[in-house]
């Protein structure tokens, strides 16, 4: 099977206390065991987010199951993914390049050494 590397950024809103809030919902102790089922559940084989200031990076492995519509259309049929975006809309704010109502935005890659 083959993996494909893909990148997002997302900004947090610029409040302290909000952005130590978002970090402790990610922590590995407090990760809702739905969200990561349905992240598995999509080809999505490893998942890392980092973060500068209040901008956010994500870095997802996927296989060649995964389809971006698959993955929204699942999301958009599962209560506790749906529970779980609407929560992270009190910590994150939509990039001036993102359609309405998104949230993460794929990233360009300009460079890459192998």
């Amino acid at each position: 099977m083959k993996s494909k590397r893909m990148c997002f950024a997302c900004d947090l809103k610029s409040d302290p206390k909000l952005i130590e809030e978002y970090k402790e919902y990610h922590a590995a102790e407090n990760t809702w065991p739905a969200i990561t089922q349905s992240i598995k559940d999509a080809g999505i084989l490893n998942m890392e987010i980092y973060l500068l200031g209040n901008r956010l990076f994500m870095i997802m492995d996927v296989d060649d199951t995964f389809d971006p519509d698959r993955k929204k259309q699942m999301d958009e049929e599962n209560p506790k993914v749906q529970e779980w975006e609407k929560l992270m809309w009190k910590f994150q704010k939509q990039l001036p390049e993102a359609k309405n109502g998104e949230k993460w935005v794929e990233m360009e890659r300009v460079y890459a050494f192998q």
